[in-house]
């Protein structure tokens, strides 16, 4: 991102939040956001869509420290003065700055991270940073390290879990391909080795740094190396038992027992059908809902009636009231 829209965009006002606020708040308050205006939860809105992109960038910027870092020291001057580009009369930031310089005023929609005003100012007057002289074909000293863009990139469930290869698009750049690892997870940050920027004097390029973003599965949830489902038992199939079948994440259904008097809430494990990481798998966990009928026919309907008469009279909340008394 250029600084010129740093000098535009109030960051913390887009979350509504505060400039003091803490890391954990900052998430916090991000993923409320997301879910809120998230594309697959408002199809088709245009606006929720452009305020979710909004969020997501100015999360992007404020979750990294070095980046808050910089976005801090930016405004703090934009609330000062502001430079001007020569003979126009307008004011300018730095973008005017460096594109009356270096004769281009284009802009990316990577960001930058890992540097500040002695970075964007070092290099106009000599030095990589103050105090410090640049190396290779400049100055004394090794070649200066190229900086890190930082980027971010939206996966569906099913690739998140699988991964994939992806491409990238920077303004004005060539596509990048990234290879995704399997198991990534919701706001994972994955470093690509030399994929930021080149160096200004032949040293080592800067690294990308990808936030991603897991959109929600409709069945499935992730949980650690697990995954849950929630799956509909009859109180026939769950007072009797019986043999079910439970959808598992890209393949084919699994048969699992439920036993007789199995309660709703219990959690049926099926081995190594998870999440698997280099790190190790996990399983897929089945909670069971008891699916209770909305309507009975006069048949059925006396049936239960007459299954009611024949259970002992006990009342299955005794307990509960007596633990509530203490």
């Amino acid at each position: 991102m250029a600084s010129q829209d740093w000098f535009d965009k109030d960051f913390y006002a887009v979350l509504g939040v505060s400039k003091d606020v803490s890391d954990a708040e900052l998430k916090k308050t991000y993923r409320k956001l997301a879910r809120q205006y998230h594309p697959d939860s408002n199809p088709g809105d245009a606006k929720a869509e452009a305020k979710f992109k909004e969020i997501s960038e100015a999360h992007a910027v404020l979750a990294d420290p070095e980046q808050r870092r910089e976005y801090d020291q930016v405004r703090a001057m934009g609330t000062g003065a502001r430079f001007t580009s020569a003979g126009s009369g307008q004011q300018g930031g730095f973008d005017d700055v460096f594109g009356g310089m270096f004769g281009s005023g284009q802009r990316q929609n990577f960001t930058t991270g890992g540097a500040g005003f002695d970075d964007l100012f070092g290099g106009i007057f000599g030095n990589g940073r103050f105090g410090q002289t640049s190396g290779g074909f400049r100055g004394d000293g090794g070649p200066i390290r190229g900086r890190d863009l930082v980027a971010s990139t939206a996966l569906d469930f099913v690739t998140a879990i699988n991964g994939d290869t992806i491409s990238l698009q920077p303004a004005g750049g060539k596509t990048i391909k990234v290879r995704i690892p399997a198991g990534v997870s919701d706001q994972q940050k994955i470093r690509l080795k030399g994929k930021g920027e080149p160096s200004p004097d032949g040293g080592e390029a800067g690294d990308l740094v990808l936030t991603v973003t897991v959109r929600k599965h409709p069945v499935f949830e992730r949980d650690g190396l697990n995954l849950r489902v929630d799956v509909p038992v009859t109180f026939v199939e769950a007072t009797l038992g019986a043999t079910i079948e439970v959808p598992t994440l890209g393949g084919e259904p699994v048969r699992l027992r439920v036993a007789p008097g199995t309660p709703s809430g219990r959690v049926l494990r099926v081995k190594g059908r998870g999440v698997s990481t280099t790190k190790g798998s996990g399983d897929l966990l089945a909670t069971v809902q008891i699916a209770v009928p909305n309507h009975l026919n006069a048949e059925a309907q006396q049936a239960l009636e007459a299954f009611a008469k024949a259970l002992p009279a006990e009342n299955p909340r005794d307990d509960l009231i007596s633990r509530a008394k203490g």
